[in-house]
């Protein structure tokens, strides 16, 4: 764990040069706008440790897969969202030394993030050898307002001495990827230009993705502006270069706007042109009407989903951070996009979709952005049904049975551990999950006669097939899964998984039922479509009824897995510090043979599924399972804060939430150098809200059941709750809810119900609270 963030509520501050943490700066300080992003490179060169990296959402490479010992089954490429052209490279020589961080003196060092404005800043002062002083303060943003737009402003100052400067303002497209399997860059030139705007188009290896970068440099000494002396035009790579003098004083000021346009978007042969106009928009307005636009375009999105926290300063810029991060990977304005676990911060995961989205980032979007969000990031998955059929075929099931892929950016499975990509098949309870979880919040049951009860149909089908009938146990079983815990490898009937799959089978029933009373047409549109049988259903309804679930009585708890007892049953406690993490201390060998889990695996189903377990039965499975929980997944530590919150067990709840809310400020898991872990800060606001605040839906009515932690004075958040906008307030003797726009929402608190109509807001007393 490392503490060198300043706390600040509105800002992450760096207030000095470390060079030993810069990759981590580089994750923490990142910046994007839903369409791309950039980790917190130098825009000047840099010699030091670093991973540049420019990602651009949608675009990808199927880099070829590399396993040791090929199976059948097995996906033959990895699909990464890859780096791209470099845009904000600046090569500055002044007096005759280049100006890298890395081996010159420096003498101050601010590197900020603020997350009100959307805006990164860097402030530092450096000597050179010849003791020339300088200082340069820079700022970035990418553009929420048009998105294809990014820009920069980079100003140096000469404090002491003169400085003969040669800047080199560049588009660099000869990039790599670190975590390229064979070492092999993914990009072709297709054009380039250096003239008054620089511009560079490539395309992609394989699957002949253009990118489209052009750039506009204005360079100014004071307010005479500076022309190019030259141009730099070779393959990849455009330049515009400048060379002038500055006296003890002076100072220069280079805004360099960047329009990047993706054949996603617009035709191949009219990016460039589309470019020139962003280009012209962003230009005409300057770096500062391009801040004042980002500014007020952030405004918009805190007034609706910003947390405020009283008495905290680092759980308030922890929760901000995790808010920030998630609306910079992903605004919803795109159902071909979904949200990559590093989002535009890090190579890792190859910036595709993993089932995180489903089980933790449904649940922020639909309470801050408009329900259209979440329904986006469900209909992606609709639209790669077919891809999720084929994939199961390809496994041997049939009859439109689906498997969603564990890692994958367009419906293909591209992942290629085989105890993941064969066995960690709960990833289709998650999809089905999400579908239920969006009907019962927003009340949208016009999405399944539309698409949801196709792919639940699917889904159910595939667990049909999955599971088997044992004569031993005179149960169904499913064997050789990987449950969320993966630290266990193809083990027989995790509890988790065989709960959900029973549960995604019992739900689609229902769906069929519900539209056989509400939509008859339509039904009978969708078991047309997919030749659902009426004998499908009666399987169904008997692997629901005969499914073993493993337990035991004695302890009251339900067992993660066949032969969980037989482990050694030791406690997180009782290791030293010296053999954490286990990922990174033991062999794997001795990590599938420990009681360790990884995240939150019976506890999963119990949080998905609370409302079928009664409060004790949930409490004992916490107290056997939480203490042999390393939590080394960035994932476990929110599933854990919210059943602790709702158990009254509020100091493990705020431990928690500290874990998970600042994972990545902190680097709690020595990885935050590899990028953050975005689906995981939806989880920090999930503590919040369903932990803290206890939200929940129950018939179409919200519950609260609200704490608040010691170290905190209260908290208030807004939801938008089938279109009514709430305002939630939790203070020490009271709950305050006002329904600031919309249409009347029934709140429940404690048992005390009240309809709170617009412009009114409701005070409840919360006798949990008071006793505290």
């Amino acid at each position: 764990m490392k503490d060198y963030i300043v706390k600040d509520p509105w800002q992450i501050i760096e207030d000095q040069y470390r060079a030993e943490y810069n990759e981590i700066s580089e994750s923490i300080f990142s910046i994007g706008n839903g369409r791309m992003g950039q980790r917190a490179n130098f825009e000047e060169d840099y010699t030091g440790k670093s991973l540049q990296g420019s990602y651009i959402a949608g675009i990808y490479y199927p880099d070829k897969t590399r396993v040791g010992w090929w199976k059948n089954g097995y996906p033959e490429y990895f699909a990464k969202v890859i780096n791209s052209t470099n845009w904000i490279g600046l090569h500055l020589v002044i007096n005759g030394h280049t100006l890298d961080l890395a081996k010159i003196e420096v003498l101050n060092f601010e590197r900020r993030l603020d997350m009100k404005t959307g805006v990164l800043y860097r402030n530092f002062k450096a000597k050179l050898p010849d003791d020339t002083v300088l200082e340069v303060s820079a700022k970035r943003l990418f553009s929420i307002v048009e998105t294809a737009a990014a820009g920069l402003s980079y100003c140096l100052t000469v404090m002491q001495g003169r400085a003969a400067i040669e800047l080199e303002s560049y588009l660099d497209g000869d990039i790599e990827n670190r975590d390229s399997n064979y070492d092999e860059k993914f990009w072709e030139e297709v054009s380039r230009s250096a003239n008054d705007t620089l511009g560079l188009q490539l395309k992609t290896k394989k699957t002949a993705f253009h990118v489209h970068t052009e750039a506009l440099n204005n360079l100014f000494v004071g307010d005479a502006g500076i022309p190019s002396t030259a141009l730099e035009n070779r393959e990849k790579y455009v330049a515009q270069k400048f060379q002038f003098s500055l006296e003890e004083g002076q100072h220069f000021e280079l805004n360099k706007y960047v329009a990047i346009t993706t054949s996603e978007n617009h035709k191949t042969e009219d990016l460039q042109h589309v470019a020139k106009q962003v280009l012209e928009r962003v230009s005409h307005q300057g770096i500062r009407g391009m801040l004042q636009n980002q500014a007020d375009a952030w405004a918009k999105v805190w007034n609706d989903a910003d947390v405020q926290i009283d008495g905290d300063v680092s759980a308030q810029q922890a929760i901000r951070f995790n808010i920030f991060q998630l609306f910079q990977t992903y605004t919803g304005e795109d159902e071909r996009l979904n949200i990559g676990p590093k989002g535009f911060t890090g190579e890792k995961y190859g910036g595709v979709t993993y089932w995180d989205t489903e089980a933790y980032c449904l649940p922020f979007y639909m309470a801050t952005t408009d329900s259209k969000v979440a329904r986006n990031l469900l209909l992606y998955r609709y639209h790669h049904l077919p891809k999720a059929i084929e994939n199961a075929e390809k496994l041997g099931f049939r009859n439109g049975a689906a498997l969603y892929p564990m890692v994958t950016i367009n419906g293909e499975e591209c992942h290629n551990e085989w105890e993941i990509t064969f066995e960690e098949i709960h990833r289709n309870g998650a999809i089905a999950f999400a579908i239920y979880n969006y009907v019962r919040y927003t009340g949208d049951t016009d999405y399944l006669a539309a698409y949801g009860l196709e792919v639940l149909i699917a889904i159910s089908r595939f667990w049909t097939q999955r599971v088997n009938w044992s004569a031993d146990k005179n149960k169904y079983v499913m064997l050789g899964v990987t449950g969320p815990n993966e630290y266990e490898n193809n083990v027989n009937n995790n509890w988790y998984t065989n709960r959900i799959a029973s549960w995604c089978m019992e739900y689609t029933g229902k769906v069929i039922k519900d539209l056989e009373q509400n939509a008859p047409e339509r039904l009978r549109e969708i078991l047309e479509k997919v030749s659902l049988e009426n004998k499908e259903q009666v399987t169904w309804n008997h692997i629901v009824e005969q499914f073993y679930y493993p337990e035991d009585a004695s302890k009251g708890v339900f067992l993660q897995q066949d032969g969980f007892l037989d482990k050694e049953l030791i406690t997180v406690s009782e290791l030293s510090d010296a053999e954490r993490p286990l990922n990174q201390k033991w062999s794997w060998d001795r990590i599938l043979r420990s009681c360790y889990i990884k995240q939150a695996d019976v506890l999963q189903g119990l949080y998905f599924l609370e409302d079928q377990y009664d409060l004790e039965t949930i409490e004992r499975n916490y107290n056997f399972y939480e203490p042999m929980t390393v939590h080394e997944s960035s994932l476990s530590p929110c599933v854990h804060a919210i059943i602790a919150a709702k158990l009254g067990k509020e100091d493990k709840a705020y431990e928690f939430y500290l874990r998970t809310s600042r994972l990545d400020l902190d680097d709690y898991n020595n990885d935050t150098e590899d990028g953050l872990h975005i689906t995981s800060m939806a989880g920090t606001w999930m503590t919040i809200v369903e932990g803290f605040a206890g939200m929940r839906v129950l018939d179409g009515k919200l519950h609260f059941q609200p704490i608040l932690p010691k170290e905190w004075s209260g908290y208030n958040f807004k939801i938008n709750f089938r279109g009514a906008h709430l305002h939630v307030s939790i203070q020490q003797d009271k709950t305050i809810i006002a329904n600031e726009t919309g249409p009347a929402a029934v709140v429940v608190i404690d048992n005390e119900e009240q309809e709170i109509n617009e412009g009114q807001e409701f005070r409840f007393s919360n006798p949990r609270l008071a006793l505290n």
